[in-house]
């Protein structure tokens, strides 16, 4: 056992509109794996891809959204990018919205942190030595 993270979900109160979101915003395929209860697969490349990265599921969300300036309560998983600003307008075109704006990690990245039309916050990293 490596302890590596395998899987991760997103949880939605509206399932068919966080899919339109990611697929809209980083063209992840959602196939449908369960019929009852209903849950998608999260293809974050395809499915004989050598890329880095791990796919996960979306499922309908069992309880309340998290609450508007509530703390994260659960992984927040992050996206890398090719360009944080083309990202970054994508996701608003989606729907989604700033919930801390882009920053530099100096010598390393651009970090920024955004919500999904679902209230799921994920992050986005734009690898960049320059960045300051």
């Amino acid at each position: 056992m490596n302890n590596r993270i395998v899987h991760f979900e997103i949880h939605a109160a509206n399932p068919e509109r966080a899919m339109k979101f990611y697929k809209d915003v980083f063209g992840w395929d959602f196939p449908k794996w369960l019929d009852t209860p209903p849950y998608w697969g999260v293809m974050t490349a395809p499915e004989r891809s050598n890329e880095r990265g791990i796919n996960g599921g979306l499922m309908n969300r069992i309880g309340s959204a998290p609450a508007e300036g509530a703390p994260v309560n659960a992984y927040v998983c992050t996206v890398q990018v090719d360009s944080y600003d083309k990202i970054h307008d994508r996701i608003m075109t989606a729907g989604g919205t700033v919930a801390l704006p882009k920053q530099a990690i100096p010598g390393m990245a651009w970090q920024g942190y955004f919500k999904d039309t679902e209230g799921n916050i994920f992050g986005v990293h734009q690898p960049d030595t320059d960045a300051k």
